[in-house]
This record gives structure tokens, C-alpha cells and sequence, in this order.
């Protein structure tokens, strides 16, 4: 039990001696999960936990019986870490506000990797906005493979009516994590913008989700 203790206080010390950012992801990770498992150390735990899951984003998008069925893992260091990523993301989102102008594609980047949850199929997104680009909704509009078959026009111009959106940004994950947009992706942004022209509403971008990064169509001359 000593050793244990010994690589419980480790990571703590090097965050107050040197900083948060100087920790490793297990060595965060360790600080949260307090106590390691017969046979392996907090840190360990942390180390297999992060391999396991394939990063941090795994292990915070893992329901509860997927997380508790690994060794040593349950309720608990699910609830507290659930809990932890649900305080950065609200400290996150207290940079937006009514004000906000979403006009600028950094800005849009910020609140998706802050709000768009993580998901083994593909999800996509709508952010609804007023004539001077502030976030009216941002809402899921359709699950599974995201194509032309997939996401109705119609639907979206309706999501667009009953929000009165005056222009809309929309996204989409990879859950393979690749940003790069596919032609069926630019396809069916071009069938929406000309679709939602008709009720004067502007598809300013379209943004691509990966794990830690985005693809803005925009940007990048697609639209």
C-alpha cells in the first residue's frame, strides 16, 4: 500500500511544483483516479486505461458498463470524471455568449470541440444563427452515415424556420478522426445552400469533427 501511495502523491507534486501542462495524460488521469488496482499502480492504471479506450476522449465517451468492465474501473471514477469533463466544458462555454458572433470559423471551432459529443457514427449538426451570426440553437439533425440520402433538405429548412435562423453553420464527426471532407460531403452542402436559398438562409460553413481538430469547407474554399 505504500508504493501505491508513493505513485498517487507523485503526480500531484509535479502539478504543484511544475504546473498542470507538464503532466502526462496518465499522469492527470492518475490524479483523478486516486488509487490503482492489486498488482498495478495508480499511474499504471492510468497508463492501461488510456491504451484500452484509445485516449482521453475514449474513456470520457464510454457509457458506464463499458467503462466499469475494465478492472478497477466503476461508479465512482466513472461519476468523477464525467463530472470533471462536464465542469471544463461548461468553464468552456462561459466564453459564449448571447453576443457571440459566430462569423469566425476559430470561434466556431472552439464551441464544437467544446459541445460536439463524440460518437462511433456519424452525427450531424446544425448551428442556427441570427442576422448578425449569434447562436440562436445548435441541435443534432441526423444520425448514422451523412449523405445525400441520409439528411433531408426539407428537414433542415424546417429546423431553420422554426428557429428563424437568418443563416446556419453546419457539422459533422469522422469517427475515424480524419477531417478531410468527402465528395459526398460536398456534395450535399452544395443541395442544402441552394436548397436553404430558397428561404433566404445562408449556409455560411460546414465543419468536418474529428478528435481534436476541424475542417472548415469555407476556409478552405468548398462553398
Amino acid at each position: 500500500m505504500e508504493l501505491l501511495f508513493e505513485n498517487q502523491e507523485m503526480p500531484r507534486e509535479k502539478l504543484v511544483s511544475q504546473g498542470a501542462q507538464a503532466l502526462s495524460d496518465a499522469e492527470l488521469l492518475a490524479i483523478f483516479l486516486r488509487v490503482g488496482v492489486t498488482g498495478k499502480s495508480v499511474t499504471e492504471l492510468a497508463a492501461d486505461m488510456l491504451s484500452h479506450f484509445g485516449g482521453m476522449a475514449g474513456i470520457l465517451n464510454a457509457d458506464l458498463n463499458t467503462f466499469s468492465a475494465v478492472r478497477g474501473l466503476g461508479l465512482a471514477k466513472y461519476a468523477q470524471l464525467q463530472a470533471a469533463s462536464e465542469l471544463v466544458k461548461r468553464a468552456i462555454n462561459q466564453g459564449f455568449d448571447a453576443q457571440t458572433s459566430f462569423s469566425e470559423p476559430a470561434v466556431v471551432e472552439r464551441f464544437l470541440l467544446a459541445n460536439f459529443e463524440h460518437s462511433d457514427h456519424e452525427r450531424f449538426a446544425g448551428l442556427f444563427l441570427s442576422s448578425k451570426n449569434h447562436l440562436l440553437k445548435f441541435e443534432y439533425l441526423f444520425n448514422g452515415g451523412i449523405n445525400s440520402a441520409q439528411v433531408y433538405p426539407r428537414t433542415v429548412a424546417q429546423y431553420c424556420l422554426r428557429y428563424n435562423a437568418a443563416a446556419v453553420i453546419f457539422a459533422h464527426n469522422h469517427p475515424s478522426g480524419d477531417i478531410q471532407p468527402s465528395q459526398s460531403d460536398i456534395t450535399l452542402t452544395k443541395q442544402l445552400k441552394k436548397t436553404l436559398a430558397l428561404i433566404d438562409v445562408q449556409v455560411l460553413d460546414h465543419f468536418v469533427v474529428g478528435k481534436n481538430q476541424t475542417f472548415s469547407m469555407a476556409t478552405n474554399q468548398m462553398i
